[in-house]
């Protein structure tokens, strides 16, 4: 006889314990049947047709429900062949399955195959209301391009597992989108259109990678790139509305607006910003912003603690997708380390601008914690 897969949760349980994947990414989940009943002996498995009219509410129904639980989830009966072998309704059964998993005669634990604390990460979804996060364990380290590596290449194996494939996404630049752009895996996903969301030619050439994201994603998925070829930040607030009138530039825009996902990193408020670095703001510049209150930046944007805009001036001379549009997209992927960037990533949270965080364990940490900021 062919064993059915089931539906709803336990036919998901069950087949996530056959080892099959599940939304693109691979899980064990260890059921244990609690040792205190595990000893128990069971009743003879023949029909029994007095059950069907109620369930027994003394101890002999913990002697079902663990027969139950050892029918469904070790020897992998459907819960039609249970009910039926046990002169049960199905109902009946799904109820004794139910209460195995709430009184802890079953125990599920989520052990994921890469190295992720997953603990972590379900706190984070729910104090932040994220679709997902994605929390790699760092023990510790501090260095910077150790840490965005690290976010870089687990963003790059949640990206891969997309399934359907994406066709058109927006990027941010950066040294972490760089590192993201160097972890993704060739032909990830063919055909896909990446679209720089904001101006990245560099006023003065440090690290060429870092501004050259979307051309190294796309080449990666082997797909195409479209760019935004202006500078983050103009001179004049009128040089910007020109620039994003013209047909070229509007169009790239038009396509940043469309990109129903978008990848971006964030970055913090010193002169180790590649804004700094790639000259665009002074260390001066820096100090004003942090006056304004400023706690880092997103896509290029400068914000305060509650994701607001920090120096209006400012932003009226940065072009690229404005970050109320990150609201609207499905999926914004995020990707922080370090503690530098702790509270631009809280802001970002607040703002609700993140879909699926990817961070390091202390980091998340600090999310997690309550701030009077």
């Amino acid at each position: 006889m062919r064993r059915g897969g089931g539906t709803g949760l336990h036919g998901f349980l069950r087949r996530v314990s056959r080892g099959r994947a599940v939304g693109g990414t691979t899980r064990l989940l260890h059921l244990q049947v609690n040792a205190t009943y595990a000893g128990m002996t069971l009743p003879d498995p023949a029909p029994n047709p007095g059950y069907a009219a109620r369930l027994p509410a003394d101890e002999s129904r913990d002697h079902l429900m663990v027969q139950v639980a050892k029918l469904y989830y070790e020897l992998n009966r459907t819960q039609a062949e249970i009910a039926a072998d046990l002169g049960l309704t199905r109902w009946q059964v799904g109820k004794l399955l139910t209460e195995a998993r709430a009184e802890g005669v079953v125990r599920i634990e989520i052990q994921p195959r890469a190295n992720r604390a997953a603990g972590l990460e379900v706190a984070l979804q729910s104090r932040w209301g994220l679709r997902e996060a994605i929390v790699v364990p760092m023990g510790g380290a501090s260095d910077q391009g150790l840490l965005n590596d690290a976010v870089a290449q687990a963003a790059a194996r949640w990206l891969a597992g997309l399934h359907p494939r994406p066709a058109l996404m927006g990027v941010s630049w950066g040294r972490t989108m760089a590192a993201l752009a160097r972890a993704l895996p060739q032909g990830w996903a063919p055909g896909l259109e990446v679209v720089l969301v904001n101006g990245a030619a560099a006023l003065t050439v440090t690290d060429a990678a870092s501004s050259a994201v979307a051309e190294a994603v796309a080449q990666a998925a082997g797909g195409r790139a479209t760019l935004l070829p202006v500078p983050a930040i103009l001179g004049q607030s009128a040089t910007r509305d020109a620039l994003e009138s013209d047909p070229v530039i509007a169009r790239a825009l038009a396509r940043a607006e469309a990109a129903p996902l978008l990848a971006f990193s964030m970055g913090g408020v010193s002169e180790d910003s590649v804004l700094h670095a790639q000259g665009y703001l002074t260390a001066a510049d820096m100090a004003q912003l942090r006056a304004h209150g400023a706690v880092g930046d997103i896509l290029g944007r400068f914000v305060t603690a509650d994701g607001a805009i920090a120096d209006p001036a400012l932003d009226a001379r940065t072009l690229g997708l404005r970050l109320d549009r990150l609201r609207d997209k499905p999926h914004t992927l995020a990707l922080v380390a370090g503690a530098e960037k702790q509270a631009v990533a809280r802001a970002a949270l607040r703002a609700g601008y993140v879909t699926v965080l990817v961070t390091d364990d202390a980091t998340a940490r600090a999310l997690l914690e309550e701030s009077d900021d």
